[in-house]
């Protein structure tokens, strides 16, 4: 049975109503009836009627005199009355239907047919090489507007785009704001030679992270095969189409836009800091290790400890002694402190502004915009604080020199500042520092005024404020192009050239610092490190392509175009690296200031080329049946001579249902339905140059030979002949459907991915072989996943004014299996057969120990380390004895023998989400933005600020763990006993401590006033905007029942550029990565910003 489509707009509209409690009901404002005392002469009454084009009445639809606020909406008949000026224009409208202005002319009654708004249909979507009408295309493609960045204070626009596209997974490492994001599209591409999606700005690969977002006019994502296949081997794993604003069509504008931004991190670790309390837990995770046997002499290397010490400080805490120090008959400081060092660490609150200025017109024949930006990042340190800058400059326009040519240029110049400070002692981060030597029971300060020993190691390198690595990156690019129309703008040939110049410095100061245990003497850490480091690199590109199209509809029913083109790219690197100790002085920024006899050179070189031939043929049947055809030659100078070329061709259809003569749906319930499909096949490119080549490397050996350290070699990686490229083949099946007036919008995709001959490690080989195991095309794997996109938009009356407002919901999720892959044993360590990707095999957690009796009874957990001599204690973990043989170990950790081990979780994110919600109401604007994360497992690596002294027994004391673990009086405790160096929990991956890291985040809240147009037309201005926005509000996830001392949306965070590489001191031969994450590295921020925009 059919549903009248009044009795739907009616139910729709009541539901709205019902929901307002408290609001007045909009049909009390219809009609309005003005009295006569207030009637103004040269008004009169006009009424009419108000349907779609079936004839059917439309409620609600709203009926304003132009330029005024006087208005109505439509009552249940789609009748309605209102008093207006003789001259009136009304302007009529409501969602999912086409906006009229009607000369009223005098009459006293209108009748008026709205049509269904095609909006939709002709929306214009950005495709390789040109744009499609969103209704004609057959691929999976999805678009967001400079919408997504309006009124966003954020450093770059990776940052506002994150959670905006389903399936578009973007991945910061930290909260930087100089930080490079990578782009995936739908999940796992390659545990080979991997793989990013390509992004391209303005038809030219860029990164994203160095430019303007207010220069951003969209975005769009080519995800499947049939979309991405004329980019060939590089869009083998989806495509980003960044496209900046064009110049206005109309007059002049001039428009400013600011904000001025007060920004924290969103998470700080609640440590204790009462010195007695961590070094009382110290002693007790030392001396549960060792099982109670031995005492600590020292808490790792910056302060002595004895039980004499721990004592006294006891008695001065219940004394209220706060001297934080003593000094004895020697001179030697012995501390009882009390030191919050992540609040000596981080500002309260640190200022960031953001200005952009950018001038547009066009006289006809020449257009032109130019636009400006300022970003400044005060810096999240109090001391030798982090600070960046960012600059950037656009210039852009066209000429048309003939009615049938057109030359364009795109000028862009980008200049990104950044220090980042450094610590000498450690490591490159301080978090790392600050869990090993930020003891709380050590001050910062001796009473001289010097370093302590743990302050040197952390904070104290920092307040010194000499060493720190300085980076500039600056990149400028240059487009020209030309199109040129014949066949009356149906023929176009386009062409263009792309030079791009990309720079980037980094200048690296280390030199030691002072600090004393001793009142007198000066002890300097790091006394071997005293150098600077100059690191330049450079990078040429160059790219061309030439392309033409012919587009034309045939007898009214068949429509037709084609485009062929070439284009050819080439990148040329090259890096130096130099460092020299010996420094004349400590704020040296000039390696010509270092004369030390240690000198260390290195540099890198590298150039490829690719160049490809590409075609696309489109064709529809009266709108209806629509096939898309894609191929590419691609050819790369990075595969063997014999491997260089390839073919990857791409079909796609869609079919529009509701076009068909059979469909009998009643619009209201189902319009504009399509379904797509698409399959296609792509190689992958993403190989590093030369990868090909059996290289030799040449080391310098630790043996003197006649007083020399001689250089050697060691034989190749051995390559196998007939590499091949990696392939993506990619089957889609999609639909797109409106629903209710078009006030509902639905899309979604389906799609099977199959990546094969992905380039891994072979078989294993005899030792004779003499060389490791050659690489090559030996594993396949399949990612299955889909994604939806959700849109609601409506209105309604409130207070005699439209409310308008939209919900955009997106959900999406994918899995990866591992088909093929040489692991004959199948050992769980590797990849295998069957794998699916993100899989945590672990141990089963029965629970706590409670006695001595139910240890006895239990299977033998020796090999479950929870103290230094392989002892089980009361309060320890107990571990399932799933394979009933008496001992609790992993077998043989292979699929047939994996012991008491089995699979307790996924580590990859599944579900992902988002959601928008925005309205508008008589010139106020408001919207938030959710995005989040359905399900995700978690196991926190061993260096993790979760387990605390767990891990170490120096490291910090997690609040959260005291009252916490297991005693005699607190039997149900979360953690076990207390004991430091406890693998029984940090390396024994179990479900216990298995944590559930779903979230959701309020990424962007907005609230903003556009100003009335009478204010603006008065103050000579097109329009004028005031706002406030924040960004990384709130966060939701079940981890933070246990702790907030990491922010869930970054546990894997970590810092690339600080690393042990910052100190290579070579200490005892570690060599651990001190940028490491898991809550140490630098946090995501929370702003809240001001902001203006007026356009002149």
């Amino acid at each position: 049975m059919r549903l009248s489509s009044k009795l739907l707009r009616t139910a729709g509209v009541l539901c709205v109503a019902g929901t307002l409690q408290g609001i007045p009901s909009v049909w009390a404002a219809v009609p309005i009836e003005i009295p006569d005392f207030v009637q103004q002469e040269g008004t009169y009454v006009l009424t009419g009627t108000v349907v779609d084009e079936a004839g059917i009445p439309v409620i609600g639809a709203n009926i304003v005199e132009k330029g005024t606020l006087n208005g109505t909406v439509t009552d249940m008949d789609g009748n309605f009355s209102l008093r207006i000026h003789s001259d009136a224009v009304l302007t009529v409208s409501y969602i999912g239907y086409t906006t009229l202005e009607i000369p009223t002319e005098g009459k006293e009654k209108l009748d008026i047919q709205l049509k269904e708004d095609s909006q939709a249909l002709s929306e214009i979507v950005v495709v390789g090489y040109g744009t499609q009408k969103k209704v004609n295309l057959t691929g999976a493609v999805e678009q967001v507007t400079s919408e997504v960045f309006d009124n966003r204070s954020v450093a770059n626009a990776t940052q506002a785009l994150q959670g905006s596209i389903p399936n578009l997974n973007i991945q910061l490492t930290d909260g930087k704001p100089n930080r490079t994001a990578s782009f995936n599209v739908r999940g796992t591409t390659s545990i080979g030679q991997g793989g990013n999606a390509l992004v391209l700005i303005d038809g030219v690969e860029g990164d994203p992270s160095m430019l303007n977002p207010n220069d951003i006019a969209s975005v769009s994502v080519l995800k499947d095969a049939a979309s991405a296949a004329i980019y060939g081997a590089r869009g083998t794993f989806g495509v980003v189409l960044i496209t900046t604003k064009e110049p206005n069509k109309d007059k002049t504008s001039i428009t400013y836009s600011g904000n001025f931004s007060l920004q924290r991190p969103t998470s700080v670790p609640d440590f204790i800091t009462d010195g007695y309390e961590y070094a009382s837990h110290f002693y007790e995770a030392y001396h549960a290790y060792n099982d109670y046997s031995a005492d600590p002499k020292n808490i790792n290397k910056s302060q002595e400890f004895s039980l004499a010490w721990l004592e006294e400080f006891k008695r001065r805490k219940e004394q209220g002694i706060t001297q934080e120090w003593e000094i004895d008959a020697n001179g030697k400081y012995t501390y009882y402190g009390n030191t919050d060092w992540y609040s000596e660490l981080y500002k309260k609150n640190t200022f960031a502004q953001d200005h952009n200025l950018s001038i547009s017109g066009n006289n006809g024949k020449l257009n032109y915009y130019v636009s400006g930006r300022f970003y400044g990042y005060d810096g999240l340190f109090k001391y030798n604080t982090d600070n960046y800058k960012a600059m950037n400059l656009r210039a852009k326009g066209s000429i048309q020199v003939f009615d049938w040519l057109k030359i364009e240029n795109n000028m862009e110049f980008s200049n990104n500042d950044y220090h980042n400070p450094i610590n000498i002692g450690e490591g490159g981060a301080i978090w790392r520092n600050l869990a090993d030597e930020g003891h709380p029971s050590s001050p910062i300060y001796n009473p001289d005024g010097t370093f302590t020993q743990s302050a040197a190691y952390t904070l104290g390198d920092f307040i010194y404020g000499k060493n720190g690595i300085d980076t500039n990156n600056r990149v400028l690019r240059n487009t020209t192009s030309f199109t040129a129309s014949f066949l009356e703008n149906k023929l176009h040939v386009r062409g263009d050239f792309t030079f791009r110049n990309t720079d980037e410095g980094q200048t690296q100061r280390r030199v030691p610092v002072p600090y004393s245990t001793v009142e007198g003497q000066t002890t300097m850490l790091g006394s071997d490190t005293n150098d600077l480091q100059e690191y330049k690199t450079q990078t040429n590109y160059i790219a061309t392509n030439i392309y033409a199209d012919y587009e034309n509809t045939f007898n009214d029913a068949h429509y037709f175009k084609g485009m062929v083109g070439y284009n050819y790219e080439q990148s040329t690197y090259d890096a130096l690296t130099v460092r020299r100790n010996g420094l004349l002085l400590e704020d040296s920024e000039n390696i010509n200031l270092a004369l030390g006899d240690a000198i260390t050179t290195s540099g890198a070189y590298n150039k490829w080329r690719i160049a490809g031939g590409f075609f696309r043929l489109n064709y529809a049947y009266k709108d209806r049946y629509l096939v898309e055809v894609n191929g590419r030659y691609d050819g790369s100078s990075k595969f063997p001579m014999d491997q260089q070329w390839a073919f990857f061709p791409s079909i796609s259809a869609g079919w529009r249902l509701s076009e068909e003569a059979f469909w009998k749906v009643d619009p209201k319930i189902m319009s504009d339905l399509k379904i797509r499909a698409s399959y296609g096949s792509l190689g992958n490119g993403n190989v590093d140059p030369y990868s090909y080549m059996e290289l030799l490397g040449i080391s310098t050996s630790n043996r003197v030979l006649n007083g020399l350290l001689n250089k050697y070699t060691s034989a190749p990686a051995v390559m196998p002949d007939g590499l091949t490229w990696e392939t993506a083949t990619t089957t889609d099946i999609g639909a797109d459907f409106g629903s209710l007036d078009g006030r509902l919008r639905f899309t979604g995709d389906y799609y099977i991915r199959k990546t094969t001959d992905m380039y891994t490690v072979g078989q294993t080989l005899p030792d004779v072989f003499g060389a490791s195991s050659p690489k090559g095309n030996y594993a396949d794997m399949t990612t299955r996943g889909w994604e939806i996109t959700l849109t609601w938009r409506d209105q309604f009356q409130l207070a005699d004014k439209p409310f308008n407002y939209e919900v955009r919901g997106t959900l999406a999720d994918y899995k990866s299996t591992i088909d093929r892959y040489n692991n004959t044993t199948k050992n769980l360590s590797d990849y295998y057969e069957g794998m699916e990707l993100g899989e945590i095999w672990g141990y089963v957690t029965e629970g706590l120990f409670q006695s001595q009796e139910e240890i006895d009874n239990h299977a033998d957990q020796t090999l479950i380390q929870s103290s230094a001599g392989h002892n089980t204690y009361v309060g320890d973990v107990k571990i399932q004895d799933l394979n009933d043989d008496g001992v609790i170990d992993d077998g043989a950790n292979t699929l047939d023998d994996h012991g008491d081990k089995k699979i307790i979780g996924n580590s990859l994110p599944r579900f992902t989400y988002s959601v928008n919600l925005s309205a508008d109401w008589n010139n106020f604007f408001v919207s938030a933005f959710f995005q989040g994360v359905g399900k995700q497992d978690w196991y926190p690596s061993n260096e993790c600020i979760f387990w605390g002294q767990y891990n170490r027994p120096y490291n910090n004391l997690p609040a959260w763990h005291l009252g916490n673990y297991w005693t005699e009086d607190n039997r149900d405790a979360y953690l076990p006993r207390y004991s430091g160096y406890n693998n029984s929990i940090k390396t024994t991956t179990q479900t216990r401590y298995l944590q559930n890291v779903a979230y959701i985040r309020l990424k962007n809240l907005q609230v903003g006033y556009n100003l009335p147009r009478n204010i603006v037309d008065k103050m000579r201005m097109q329009n004028a905007r005031v706002y406030i926005s924040a960004e990384n509000v709130w966060c939701w996830s079940p981890l933070y029942k246990h702790t907030r001392d990491l922010d869930v949306t970054n546990i894997y965070g970590s810092d690339p550029d600080l690393t042990s590489a910052n100190v290579d001191n070579n200490k005892g031969g570690v060599n651990v990565d001190h940028g490491s994450g898991d809550g140490q590295s630098y946090p995501q921020m929370m702003s809240i910003s001001l902001g203006v925009s007026v356009t002149f």
